[in-house]
């Protein structure tokens, strides 16, 4: 009998031991969810996905370089230009009218039709505050519920990125800062960046067309590297914890880390005990060739985790094909940047340029550091408010065309929105 139990409790402790030198990156959520196993995603069928997607850009984070505004690039700004041209009523409706046409229902099920199976969602963390953003307040929900909703519909899934976090992960104008990461030495800004976390895991728990949650967008650009020491040690421990906190209301969503200095450095990374989570990276312009993905292969195989790129792109067609290629042959999750652009090739949908929209341009390019400026170089404001009328007008999906030799490149279909309309 004694050495039944002996032997008993040898094996036990072989499990246990075998157990701990398990990858913990493990499925451990409930059925219906999409999950890690080892260095890959698996849906809820059981089999292994690869994600081929595009990012919402420029749609509840505005961004410069697709509005054309040159230097006024970050989103603050934007709406700061626009006001000082047509005033607190029309801006408004502008931005009412904007974040209800830009991105609708007929562009989910276009993404969803062309060949993509999810879809990245950059958000302004004061979406989901009580500070004014886009002429509105604490409005992130309405927007999530609606993606949620036509996304549900079109089986395609959903990616939330904090795009913009408080007191600026990044440093620079994509996250709406003043200039500096002070979310790392800032406990109100982290304080603020959990909260909203935990809101939206609480939220959307029992969801699974989320596929996950995009804690920060590209912490701790390159200008940085003076305060590497300070910073990157803090992005860790908050990382640390949003997880920690995430994992007590929601233990079932994968969670995506970018890494360092616009999401390339993975140094960061040392403790993988946490379960479900994706690994991200972002690169652009660069040779296409092994060498450009070959650390973050090695760094899967090495940790068994899957890795994500979670921005690429703005290149030409033949670029776009050559990496989508490489990508897919190392069987790595991604997602192009951006879906939709004014007069732009380097993305999968297109829309055209208003006619009076170079009145907005040469505002933005002109002096506006003195009042006497702004009354000097102000356009007509009927000029301007035709031109915003026909921007929204023109970014509307059944106003929209592909740029085809793009989204070959990503190996998606050509299909053209009256196309698809005619299909309705």
């Amino acid at each position: 009998m004694k050495k039944s139990v002996l032997v008993y409790c040898s094996w036990l402790l072989i499990v246990l031991i075998s157990s701990c030198n398990t990858n913990s990156n493990q499925k451990t959520n409930k059925p219906g969810f999409v999950y890690t196993s080892g260095s890959q995603i698996i849906e809820p069928n059981g089999n292994p996905i690869i994600l081929k997607g595009t990012n919402l850009g420029n749609w509840l984070v505005p961004e410069g370089y697709m509005f054309k505004t040159g230097n006024v690039n970050a989103p603050t700004r934007i709406n700061q230009l626009i006001y000082q041209m047509i005033g607190p009523d029309s801006l408004k409706k502008f931005w009412d009218d904007y974040l209800d046409n830009y991105i609708t229902r007929e562009d989910i099920f276009y993404l969803k039709r062309i060949g993509t199976n999810h879809i990245r969602l950059p958000f302004h963390y004061k979406l989901f505050t009580q500070d004014e953003y886009m002429c509105d307040r604490n409005q992130g929900f309405n927007y999530f519920d609606r993606i949620i909703k036509w996304s549900k519909e079109a089986d395609i899934y959903v990616l939330f990125d904090m795009h913009c976090a408080p007191g600026g992960q990044t440093g620079d104008n994509i996250d709406d800062s003043e200039g500096y990461p002070f979310l790392f030495q800032s406990d109100i800004s982290k304080d603020e960046m959990v909260r909203i976390w935990v809101e939206i895991a609480k939220r959307y728990k029992d969801e699974p067309i989320v596929l996950g949650y995009d804690l920060l967008n590209e912490p701790i650009a390159h200008y940085f590297r003076e305060d590497y020491d300070v910073l990157k040690p803090e992005l860790s421990l908050l990382y640390k914890r949003t997880i920690e906190e995430i994992r007590k209301v929601d233990p079932d969503h994968m969670i995506f880390l970018n890494g360092a200095e616009w999401s390339s450095d993975f140094s960061i990374f040392s403790d993988f005990s946490f379960p479900n989570i994706v690994y991200e990276f972002h690169k652009y312009w660069f040779p296409v060739n092994q060498d450009a993905v070959q650390f973050y292969v090695d760094f899967s195989k090495k940790h068994k985790v899957p890795i994500y790129i979670g921005e690429t792109g703005e290149n030409t067609d033949e670029w776009v094909m050559d990496f989508r290629t490489l990508l897919d042959k190392n069987e790595i999750n991604w997602a192009f940047w951006p879906y939709k652009k004014m007069n732009n090739k380097s993305g999968i949908m297109n829309f055209t340029q208003p006619e009076t929209y170079h009145v907005l341009t040469a505002y933005a390019d002109s002096s506006r550091n003195k009042y006497s400026d702004i009354r000097k170089n102000r356009p007509e404001r009927k000029l301007v408010q035709k031109a915003l009328n026909e921007f929204i007008e023109n970014s509307k999906f059944n106003n929209n065309f592909p740029n085809e030799g793009y989204v070959k490149g990503l190996g998606f279909e050509v299909i053209k929105p009256e196309e698809m309309m005619k299909e309705k």
